[in-house]
């Protein structure tokens, strides 16, 4: 739908209609295109921050607490734009660990810079803003990425396509990923066993690029599928708060 049939077809103005389709964005509704908006696929069907930032929040915990205890103090670390490096970021402050932190979540920054105190420096990559994911894309957000290298990257997919390829639902949000990967001395993939369920649009990279897989309520076959596809995993028990001893 094109804004000038949202004005046609409700009696607003450009203006408001505007305003609308970037709400039905923020949503996860709708996805903005020039001079309009059309309805997500399946595939690339991509819920707000706001709203996946309370779900499997308890999953998220126990994979933010397992990626904490891989850190010594002092690493550098990418943090990309998912609700789960939120929980990694708010798992640090809880920590105190001394850190820097490179991430593009307009959420993570704002949390950090309020939180965090002198025990973290962070570095915001900046460049175009989504309102949905509250992430900075594009060019300039790859172009900075480009510029660091990581100790480690912390990162979430849409899911797991052919149980090797990672997903995103959004291209430029897989370009950001995929360059926080090529310069992550060891990235590290936090997962639920939902995203081994789930497909997206987008290629990231190979899960053999992956370092280390830490995975919370998955079955053994989605562990032997994890390990099938190139990467070590780890899998973390509720019960346990804390990670099993390395599989593969």
């Amino acid at each position: 739908m094109t804004v000038s049939q949202v004005e046609a077809l409700f009696g607003v103005s450009a203006m408001t209609a505007r305003r609308d389709l970037h709400e039905l964005e923020r949503r996860g509704l709708a996805h903005r295109t020039h001079g309009g908006a059309v309805l997500p696929t399946a595939a690339a069907h991509e819920d707000s921050f706001d709203r996946r930032v309370k779900t499997a929040a308890t999953a998220k915990e126990l994979l933010a607490a397992a990626a904490i205890g891989l850190l010594k103090p002092h690493e550098t670390i990418f943090l990309d734009s998912s609700t789960t490096s939120y929980f990694v970021a708010r798992r640090l402050i809880a920590v105190g660990l001394a850190a820097t932190v490179l991430t593009n979540s307009l959420p993570i920054m704002t949390l950090l810079a309020r939180e965090a105190g002198p025990n973290v420096d962070l570095i915001g990559v900046g460049g175009t803003l989504r309102a949905l994911t509250q992430s900075f894309v594009g060019a300039d957000a790859t172009r900075t990425v480009n510029e660091y290298y990581a100790d480690r990257l912390f990162l979430s997919i849409k899911g797991l396509v052919g149980g090797d390829t990672l997903t995103d639902a959004d291209s430029l949000e897989a370009d950001v990923k995929r360059t926080m990967i090529a310069h992550a001395r060891d990235a590290v993939l936090l997962i639920d066993g939902s995203k081994l369920e789930a497909r997206g649009l987008i290629a990231i990279a190979p899960l053999s690029q992956i370092a280390f897989a830490l995975a919370t309520g998955i079955t053994p076959e989605q562990a032997e599928l994890l390990e099938r596809g190139g990467t070590s995993l780890r899998v973390i028990h509720a019960a346990e708060d804390d990670l099993t001893a390395p599989r593969g």
